[in-house]
């Protein structure tokens, strides 16, 4: 059975411009917060969304394409997967098209691919508000460690000795873990 997002696809099929603009306004932040903290400019967000649309245009231009899930889930994973791609493409220069990749049948797991989009969606909402709740020390010591710099780097950054980082990024874990197994959404987010 059709879900009614179906309309969307309907839409990109009938070059529907009013139904596009109204999908471009309700999704494609979503798909910008994902680019951007991914090491993705404005301009490949763009590209992004335009390439995924085709992906799926040409999908139901086969003729038996039905969507069983919210529109939001499937096109989140379908921009992920070629989001991944391009990533991938940078590393090692070589990719795997979505259109052509068997073990992505996403027709046949598009339940499960909404639940996963919304709980992950759910588990890093939550993991970034309670990083926002820590002390800004916290804070900023934790985001220095999870980017690409060594603990030695980062304890020069902070002007702490490397065994003071260590000890103080393990306190600041602790603090950020408890808080999040704390918060009443943990449990509905099946961590």
């Amino acid at each position: 059975m059709a879900h009614p997002d179906q309309k969307y696809i309907d839409a990109l099929l009938n070059n529907d411009t009013a139904v596009i603009r109204e999908l471009y306004r309700n999704y494609s932040a979503k798909i910008k917060w994902m680019v951007l903290k991914n090491n993705g400019t404005e301009d490949e967000v763009g590209d992004l969304i335009q390439e995924s649309l085709m992906a799926i245009y040409r999908r139901a231009l086969k003729g038996d394409f039905v969507l069983t899930c919210p529109f939001d889930a499937y096109f989140y994973m379908v921009c992920k997967k070629k989001w991944l791609n391009v990533l991938a493409k940078r590393k090692t220069d070589k990719t795997v098209t979505i259109e052509d990749d068997n073990r992505y049948n996403l027709e046949d797991d598009s339940f499960r691919l909404a639940e996963e989009s919304l709980v992950e969606e759910g588990r890093r909402n939550l993991l970034l508000q309670k990083i926002q709740e820590l002390g800004t020390a916290c804070r900023e010591l934790l985001e220095l460690s999870w980017s690409e710099k060594s603990m030695e780097e980062v304890a020069s950054l902070l002007n702490y000795s490397y065994g003071y980082a260590r000890k103080k990024k393990s306190e600041c874990m602790a603090k950020l873990i408890q808080a999040v197994k704390q918060s009443p959404a943990y449990q509905k987010l099946k961590w």
